[in-house]
């Protein structure tokens, strides 16, 4: 049994990885890079928006290619689940989920992984491909689940990085 963590002491990581279809100056994708520096003002202001991860000197991390010469990587903490779904499905972002299939392959296996991290703690890009991996190998779990399989902070409590004994 699990104990019980206040929402306030954990917040919700993020990890999604695409496959670009053409590099990033290709023309092809140019609608896409067009939305980034929006969509990105976009979540900084977000309620509920935590942190973001970005390449040195960058305003995105586009740049970083820790999961493959053609994966792009967006890696995030929020408050809530509730806040990231707002922001993913109701702001300026949806545009970019609406493109996708003009930019990215189709996902033939997990693309997106959720996990419960302590307030203050900043994921390593090594720590949200781990928990890919584990959402990939083993299915949800509370270490690594998505919007579809949630768990709470208080259900992943034993799970939370840095609290384990």
């Amino acid at each position: 049994m699990t104990s019980a963590v206040p929402a306030a002491t954990a917040h919700l990581a993020e990890l999604n990885v695409a496959k670009l279809l053409y590099p990033l100056d290709d023309p092809r994708v140019a609608p896409f890079v067009e939305m980034l520096d929006p969509v990105n003002a976009s979540a900084d202001s977000a309620p509920g928006f935590v942190w973001r991860l970005v390449g040195d000197g960058a305003d995105d991390a586009t740049e970083l290619r820790p999961a493959g010469e053609n994966v792009i990587v967006n890696l995030s903490v929020w408050e809530s689940p509730e806040a990231l779904w707002d922001f993913t499905y109701r702001s300026g972002h949806l545009e970019v989920m609406r493109g996708r299939r003009d930019w990215f392959a189709r996902h033939v296996e997990a693309h997106l992984v959720l996990w419960w991290v302590p307030a203050g703690h900043v994921p390593s890009v090594e720590e949200a491909l781990e928990r890919l991996g584990e959402l990939r190998a083993n299915g949800p779990s509370p270490r690594a689940f998505t919007f579809a399989s949630t768990y709470s902070a208080a259900e992943a409590a034993e799970h939370l990085e840095g609290t384990r004994g």
